[in-house]
């Protein structure tokens, strides 16, 4: 099985779409009303305040959006609580340190909605120097190369921008509750027999300092919870009921 892989698609507004965005946030007060004046009329956005000390969840909720409190520390715990949260027949996922553009997720819902592919995921291309540090750059070719020898996805990036049914991604099981869920999610997918796309976005140096690729440390940590994911023995044939219909 291989990704779509598309670049420079055009952002018309899709019709008929029920959107959840789920933004995960710890103490992301700056960027927060840029990500959130940004989303596409009509859809609704889930901060899953993840802990923050910075009043980013009183300034989401001031801001319009759904506020989701997730108190277990956990990227992957963040993206969960949101996804459990969410209602709509489609959720996005997004950073919220404004690297990414929730407006960038227009044509991902355009392809669920056509029913062209089951998970849309963005390959984030830097738009400044310093936006994609080396190491977690590098880290994230490297994982892409497993991601291909474990499932046969020609993938350039796992990024966090992506977009997917609710009710079938729920169907997926996901445990991950660090920086493996995005990976498992992936995965898992491609064992159910999704068809996966690839979109070029914009990716730009986020607002803040950076929890998880910014520094060593915390790329480290990503790469040993995502080669956890992808030691993952590949499930078998009744994974595929969590396959879109």
């Amino acid at each position: 099985m291989k990704a779509v892989t598309t670049s420079s698609p055009r952002a018309s507004e899709p019709h008929a779409a029920s959107v959840d965005v789920v933004l995960p946030c710890l103490d992301e007060a700056e960027a927060l009303p840029r990500v959130l004046e940004r989303i596409p009329p009509g859809w609704r956005a889930l901060v899953v305040d993840n802990g923050s000390t910075d009043g980013s969840a009183d300034i989401a909720d001031a801001l319009g959006a759904t506020v989701v409190r997730e108190p277990r520390r956990g990227f992957g715990a963040a993206c969960h609580a949101g996804l459990t949260a969410a209602t709509a027949d489609i959720v996005c996922f997004c950073d919220c340190d404004a690297s990414l553009d929730p407006g960038d997720l227009v044509p991902f819902v355009r392809r669920l909605v056509a029913d062209e592919a089951d998970l849309v995921l963005g390959r984030r291309r830097p738009q400044r120097r310093g936006a994609w540090p080396p190491h977690a750059r590098a880290a994230n070719l490297a994982l892409a190369r497993l991601l291909r020898r474990r499932t046969g996805l020609r993938l350039h990036d796992l990024g966090p921008l992506r977009a997917a049914r609710r009710e079938p991604l729920l169907a997926l099981g996901l445990t991950d509750r660090r920086s493996g869920y995005p990976l498992q999610m992936v995965v898992r997918a491609a064992d159910a027999g999704w068809r996966i796309a690839e979109y070029d976005v914009p990716y730009r140096p986020r607002t803040g300092a950076s929890k998880v690729t910014g520094t060593w440390r915390g790329t480290w940590h990503a790469v040993r919870d995502m080669s956890q994911v992808l030691a993952e023995t590949p499930a078998g044939p009744d994974v595929r009921e969590g396959a879109p219909s």
